[in-house]
């Protein structure tokens, strides 16, 4: 009798850890996804307005922003470094890109806060920053981001600002040096041209 016991407890206790195993791994699995799912439904915004310093440090901060990276969009030249970008003979504006989650802050925001925190009437200049590659621009990813884009450049038109931010497709963002990246945060200095300024 105490045999028998043994061996029916013993084979109990190797289907309770076979079920642990499996529920484990099923829940390993189901993060995973999660995670995978999570990375899948964030997307990107492309913003230029002067010095990329301060579009970072400002939209940085704003709820549903996973990332920031600044770089250069629109120009001709493969991998461009700073030194030719400035020369503005590359095409290249200084761009900031934007990872976000779309269910806490929508392409519009972005857009609307971007207005407003640069200076979109300026042509080819923000502040003391002169120069194509310091032009305001949107690159947009799809035909979406477009149209809003375009619709907000007609809205603020329509309150009287003489807009001369650029809407051009998107094609390829360049990572700058890393000195570039989180400047405010790194320097502990504040934004010299870029304020917001409530225009929506």
């Amino acid at each position: 009798m105490i045999k028998k016991v043994s061996i029916y407890s013993i084979f109990v206790l190797i289907i309770l850890i076979l079920v642990l195993l499996y529920q484990k791994q099923n829940s390993v699995t189901s993060q995973e996804v999660s995670k995978n799912n999570k990375e899948h439904s964030m997307e990107k915004a492309y913003f230029a307005g002067g010095c990329f310093w301060g579009v970072e440090h400002l939209l940085k901060r704003l709820d549903g922003v996973v990332s920031t990276t600044c770089g250069y969009c629109g120009g001709t030249k493969d991998n461009p470094t700073y030194e030719e970008v400035c020369t503005g003979e590359t095409g290249h504006a200084e761009t900031v890109e934007i990872v976000f989650d779309p269910q806490k802050i929508s392409f519009r925001e972005l857009a609307k806060y971007f207005f407003e925190i640069h200076d979109p009437t300026q042509l080819n200049r923000q502040g003391p920053d002169v120069g194509y590659q310091y032009r305001s621009a949107i690159f947009y990813t799809n035909d979406e981001q477009k149209k809003i884009a375009e619709e907000l450049v007609e809205i603020l038109k329509s309150k009287g600002y003489d807009v001369k931010t650029q809407i051009e497709p998107f094609s390829k963002f360049w990572v700058a040096e890393d000195y570039h990246q989180d400047y405010y945060t790194r320097t502990g200095k504040a934004p010299y041209c870029h304020f917001y300024q409530k225009r929506f």
